[in-house]
């Protein structure tokens, strides 16, 4: 077999450097490309096109992930995030309607709403007596209700948010609630005149278990007997009106309709503005003149010897003064008495409980005396200031007291009558000046 010729190979090809202004390492290897430095290359696999097939097959994959189960939708609310470390945080839904209901309405509010209802079973109601921590419009209460009553999923949340409550948070919500008309009809039909004592309305406790609420207490009873009391809501009492008291339908006939449809003056509402300040100021003047014109009023009497403006039926023989108020009269027997609130531990003269609402005032809040030249004076003991004529007693002075004087303390006004009859009980040497605010001779 020939041998075939020998050929003569070229020379290989030399690298020229890349003129750059980076120095090389003579000693590290050469790539192909002739560069110092290997090529950087990508660990990721090369991702190729994907077939008809199998983009159907993913696209069906992704839409059974995107569907919603209905009847799971509490879990999906009450379901915490699957975190280890720091409190659990409420998952969202993804539904709108619930997200916005539970971010409004919070247990608390739906206790309160439940409870009023039950009480009062009335909407427009609870709407105006019941505080919730939002201020709701009575279209949101009754949807709120609705909801609770008939969407099983809101109901069972609420229910087992409710149950989750603190223990002084339910009591509290349970205390609040409204009186219902029930309630207020037995109250009603105790006397007017009876003593506000917590036997008389624990009695009634016990003997109307399925009326009253179950977080119902003596006290309650009573301080809401006196509300009562005191805007004359009773059975035995009765609020005297005027002959000529116009009604509404009066009232009615008297509007003009062509004048609620006239354009209003900005000038014509400023003065008047003005003129309703002005009088307003011109009364206040004139309610502060009343004392001295009750001097004037007396001392004519006393002059002429006429019936002064005190019935002779206030006094006895053994009374000194009366302190009259709008539903009970305090008899004054003894040279010094004490003015205050009654309770378990301490007991006072002049109990304004039976007056009114009274548990802002202290326990002793006042004494009158009675000195030996015939004056009666008033000193502050309690927390709260005094009101002698319109005129502030702070804590720990004193105030003089005339016959007519006005004695007002946490919105409770009462009168102070002197007995003129009895000798020695005022200082009969000292002339009459209007400075003394209805000191008779």
């Amino acid at each position: 077999m020939a041998s075939l010729p020998p050929t003569t190979l070229p020379n290989p090809p030399v690298p020229v450097p890349r003129p750059s202004g980076r120095t090389t390492n003579p000693a590290a290897p050469i790539s192909r490309q002739g560069r110092g430095t290997p090529r950087r290359s990508s660990s990721r696999s090369i991702k190729r096109k994907k077939f008809d097939d199998e983009l159907v097959e993913s696209s069906l994959k992704k839409a059974s992930k995107q569907r919603v189960d209905i009847t799971g939708l509490e879990k999906e609310v009450k379901r915490p995030m699957p975190t280890g470390k720091g409190p659990k945080k409420q998952r969202k839904s993804k539904n709108p309607q619930v997200n916005k209901d539970f971010g409004r309405w919070r247990p608390a509010d739906d206790l309160a709403l439940i409870t009023a209802i039950q009480q009062t079973n009335d909407l427009t109601a609870v709407y105006l007596g019941v505080k919730f921590s939002c201020r709701f419009s009575q279209k949101e209460i009754q949807e709120r209700w609705y909801q609770l009553l008939y969407d099983p999923v809101v109901s069972r949340l609420a229910t087992t948010a409710i149950k989750q409550l603190p223990p002084d948070i339910i009591a509290e919500a349970q205390n609040s609630a409204l009186w219902s008309k029930d309630e207020e009809n037995i109250l009603a039909n105790v006397p007017a005149n009876s003593p506000a004592s917590l036997e008389l309305f624990q009695d009634l406790l016990g003997k109307n278990p399925a009326v009253f609420h179950q977080c119902r207490s003596a006290k309650a009873l009573r301080n809401h007997w006196l509300l009562m009391r005191q805007f004359q809501l009773l059975s035995d009492q009765t609020v005297s009106t005027a002959e000529h008291a116009m009604s509404f339908s009066d009232a009615e006939e008297q509007i003009n309709d062509a004048e609620l449809l006239e354009a209003k003056d900005d000038n014509l509402e400023q003065e008047l503005s003005l003129a309703d300040k002005r009088n307003k100021r011109e009364i206040r003047l004139l309610e502060g003149e009343i004392p001295l014109w009750q001097v004037i009023v007396e001392k004519l009497n006393a002059a002429t010897g006429t019936t002064t403006v005190t019935p002779a039926s206030e006094f006895d023989s053994h009374t000194l003064a009366v302190l009259r108020g709008r539903l009970v009269r305090y008899l004054m027997r003894s040279r010094e008495i004490t003015v205050g609130r009654s309770t378990a531990d301490s007991h006072v003269d002049v109990d304004l409980s039976l007056e009114g609402p009274a548990w802002k005032i202290s326990r002793r809040q006042a004494v009158i005396k009675l000195r030996s030249d015939g004056e009666y004076y008033v000193i502050n003991e309690g927390r709260r200031p005094l009101y002698i004529d319109g005129k502030p007693v702070i804590v720990g002075t004193k105030a003089r007291l005339h016959h007519n004087s006005t004695f007002e303390i946490c919105g409770l006004r009462f009168v102070f009558l002197i007995n003129q009859d009895i000798p020695g009980a005022t200082k009969e040497t000292k002339q009459v000046t209007p400075s003394q605010h209805g000191k008779v001779t």
